[in-house]
């Protein structure tokens, strides 16, 4: 009996073959074999918003592959990805290859091992008719939006603008963002720090209170009536506070979780993170492994269930390599968040057997990093908690009093494997915690050193991709599939740009989202964009039509589309220019930053009687290894970001490899980064890059 398995990757086919033997033909659709055309609405808004699909022109050889082999086999079954994208492309298959939707065509992987394939091939089911919807419902509100809409932005600001449900509203909170930078006023304070000495040790305190009551320091002068009372005055310990502080794991990752956290540890865009994660999932070729071997299990999850058999797995593993004292007396249960779909696992190992070690030398950088990470985190969340020894010491000066505090490793628990990175706002940089000498109580303190430091509180940060995505899951905006695309749309299409790790909205941006605001309050709201999601969940387990969902949305937005066209008639929306600081060579007039649809370049103020234009030139780390010239970034005729030497016409050099800051040990030339490793392109030698923020 011969059996047709249908995947979307060409990348499974391999792995899953050879699990499945020889009775199995395995094959691939490449991902979606039909969609909605983009040169026309395709959606019958009259007729239940029926879609119109067409096969796509550039699977039409796959297409009759599938076909061919179709016919040849006794069973088909669909194995396309576990989530509403890849049942909608099981269903898409089923229809193009005449197959009963009601009969179990359908199976899943939430794993490429063999003991994935094997759970997910004896449980054949029909397809989920409520995935499906759920998938087509997202897909034709994004349509209408983006058909009916953009042409709107193509009239009032620019052509060639587009608009998004989920884009938009990522658009709009880093405008808000940037708005509250600007508006932020800053307010002084002032510290007085006291620095003692015992022993061998050296600790601070801070002042807190006066008479007993808790001060702040509001301006020099506060500041200096404190430092008149201490002026002579002993340090003397009033009270000691000694405690335990139990500190426990981090949960193993979601998509969410995983993308901030590869963000801030490895420096990974979302993007970079979920490419890398999904070539994880479908099989990399690893000596440990015999060949082809699904690492971890699906990405796309913002469930935190693990199954009782991997905890067992873990436990034993972590009683075999670290000792019994690092297992926590149960087993850890980490709750999912209320709207949490839970239609997978936690994003973990998929045999924690496989240690990072085992398939460095066979994986890129990109995914041994990756994988460590995923590894290190959920092996971490089956630990015993972190116990910390802990003292906070009242002190006393005359009328001030000052406090310290400090504390001390009890138990390393998990933190022996892993411990999360924080973003830099996320604590305080005036925070002190001294590992502090024994004191006792009404101890006389060695003062070293008295200082007063004036402050001014900070605005605000601009959002990192990894806190973009925090603030988006917390508000209900989009799916784990979605935060990925979403931010590399808003920066492609120029509404947002980066610098450095930060996100800051263009003028375009903010244009743009001023005029949504203004009039398309429910397309950037996001209450109403996180209410959508819950619909499209509900639509999911079938407690809700998704006709009604549309018509509702459909009906509203079409509204304010008309009220928008009429308040502004013929009226046009100017994107600011920028002074760029530069005088024209031309003209002398001034040069100014112009957002065009390629990019930024500058323009001639006096345009159209100067037309003079230029290349906004952007220097990268470090230098040419060929001439010593500077590097500059540059793009290629596709928008692929590319590194030439300033003076390229005679050099000739140019790499797609990233240049850093690091310099090469043995020639001194720069280094450059390729799939996560450095090496020098001018004496070819080869470094690892160190991981920033991980445990050695």
């Amino acid at each position: 009996m011969s059996n047709l398995v249908i995947v979307e990757s060409p990348t499974k086919v391999k792995t899953i073959g050879k699990y499945l033997g020889k009775n199995y033909k395995v094959v691939a659709s490449v991902g979606h074999i039909r969609d909605l055309p983009k040169s026309k609405l395709s959606v019958d808004v009259d007729n239940h918003f029926q879609p119109v699909y067409e096969n796509k022109k550039d699977k039409e050889a796959v297409i009759k592959d599938l076909k061919s082999k179709a016919r040849s086999c006794d069973n088909i079954f669909l194995a396309t990805d576990p989530d509403r994208e890849g049942e909608a492309i099981s269903w898409h298959l089923a229809t193009i290859l005449d197959l009963d939707i009601t009969k179990p065509v359908r199976v899943t992987f939430s794993e490429i091992t063999k003991t994935g394939i094997s759970a997910g091939m004896s449980k054949p089911r029909c397809i989920d008719m409520d995935l499906v919807n759920a998938q087509q419902t997202r897909r034709i509100l994004d349509r209408i939006v983006g058909y009916k809409l953009s042409p709107f932005l193509w009239k009032k600001v620019r052509k060639g603008l587009s608009a998004g449900r989920v884009q938009s509203v990522a658009v709009r909170l880093i405008v808000d963002r940037e708005e509250e930078i600007r508006a932020f006023l800053p307010e002084e304070y002032w510290t007085i720090e006291a620095l003692h000495k015992k022993g061998r040790k050296e600790f601070t305190s801070r002042f807190a209170s006066f008479d007993d009551k808790k001060h702040e320091l509001k301006n020099k002068e506060q500041t200096d009536a404190v430092l008149a009372e201490i002026a002579g005055k002993d340090f003397v310990v009033k009270k000691i506070k000694k405690g335990i502080k139990r500190k426990q794991p981090s949960p193993p990752f979601t998509t969410s979780t995983l993308q901030q956290e590869a963000g801030k540890k490895l420096n990974f865009a979302a993007k970079r993170t979920m490419k890398v994660a999904q070539e994880l999932y479908e099989g990399v070729e690893i000596a440990a492994g015999g060949g082809g071997v699904g690492l971890i299990t699906y990405m796309r999850t913002d469930s935190l269930r693990i199954s009782d058999e991997t905890k067992w797995a873990a436990a034993e593993f972590i009683t075999d390599r670290y000792g019994r004292d690092y297992l926590p007396d149960a087993p850890r249960e980490y709750k999912s968040k209320k709207n949490a779909q839970d239609g997978h696992e936690a994003i973990r190992p998929a045999d924690i057997s496989i240690v990072p070690a085992d398939i460095k030398a066979s994986v890129t950088g990109d995914q041994y990093r990756l994988y460590k990470l995923i590894w290190e985190r959920f092996m971490a969340s089956q630990m015993a908690n972190a116990v910390y020894n802990t003292v906070s010491v009242d002190i006393a000066a005359g009328r001030a009093g000052f406090k310290a505090s400090g504390n001390s490793v009890k138990f390393d628990g998990f933190t022996v494997l892993y411990e999360e990175t924080t973003e830099e706002t996320e604590s305080s940089a005036d925070d002190i915690i001294s590992t502090m000498p024994e004191l006792d109580e009404g101890e006389t303190l060695i003062v070293k050193d008295v200082a007063e430091r004036q402050h001014f509180t900070q605005p605000p940060p601009r959002f990192t991709e990894a806190g973009i995505i925090k603030v988006l899951e917390e508000n209900g905006i989009g799916r784990p599939s979605t935060y990925a695309p979403t931010l590399t749309t808003i920066i492609d299409r120029q509404y947002v740009e980066k610098e450095k790790k930060n996100l800051k909205p263009t003028i375009l941006g903010e244009v743009t989202t001023k005029l949504l605001r203004e009039h398309f309050r429910d397309i950037v709201s996001p209450a109403f964009t996180a209410k959508i999601e819950d619909e499209l969940d509900k639509i999911e387990s079938g407690g809700e039509d998704w006709e009604p969902v549309l018509r509702t949305f459909y009906d509203g937005f079409i509204a304010s589309l008309g009220d928008a066209e009429a308040a502004l008639k013929d009226e046009r929306v100017e994107i600011p220019r920028e002074d760029s600081g530069k005088l024209c060579e031309l003209c002398g007039a001034p040069m100014q930053v112009i957002l065009g649809r390629n990019g930024k370049f500058l323009g001639c103020s006096n345009y159209p009687e100067c037309k003079n234009t230029k290349n906004i030139v952007q220097e990268a780390d470090g230098n040419c290894p060929k001439c010593g010239g500077k590097l500059i970034n540059r793009k290629s005729k596709k928008g692929r970001t590319f590194f030439a030497c300033e003076d390229y016409t005679d050099c000739g050099f140019m790499t797609w490899d990233t240049p850093v800051p690091e310099k090469c040990g043995v020639c001194g030339s720069t280094l450059f980064k390729r799939s996560g490793n450095l090496h020098c392109l001018k004496c070819e030698e080869k470094f690892e890059e160190p991981e920033s923020g991980e445990k050695s």
